[in-house]
């Protein structure tokens, strides 16, 4: 069990924690991602084993620094401005297996281990329908 799980688990029960967020981010290679003006890249999630296409997000520096550290999936919410942890409340966490990067360096390939549905609909990936039932619906 590591301190961040700890921390998280008190959080939600209300009782409150001090949150220590990580300094910058220091990149130590000679082939540094390709974030863009706002400070985030693109992150294809896939099943590990299935191949399934389970959702795209964005991670800024923070969110793909904690899930290196964590091993489990952080992205950034464009719509709230703040980390998020994959799976924190509903318990639907994404253990990464692996992270690819593609041949630009500005998009990421998450290839996760889902401990349940990708989607808040509750579907197993966000890509559940076709563009024609989409327009239909």
């Amino acid at each position: 069990m590591r301190i961040a799980d700890v921390k998280e688990y008190l959080a939600a029960q209300g009782i409150p924690v001090r949150q220590v967020e990580p300094g910058p981010v220091t990149v130590r290679s000679a082939n540094p991602l390709k974030f863009d003006d706002k400070g985030l890249i693109t992150a294809i999630v896939q099943d590990n084993q299935t191949k399934q296409v389970l959702m795209v997000a964005w991670m800024n520096e923070l969110a793909l620094a904690r899930t290196e550290a964590t091993g489990e999936a952080h992205f950034w919410s464009r719509s709230r401005q703040e980390l998020w942890h994959k799976g924190g409340t509903s318990g639907n966490t994404q253990k990464v297996v692996e992270i690819r990067v593609d041949c630009d360096a500005d998009t990421l390939l998450l290839l996760v281990e889902p401990a349940g549905p990708a989607c808040h609909t509750g579907a197993v990936s966000c890509f559940f329908q076709t563009l024609e039932e989409y327009r239909d619906a």
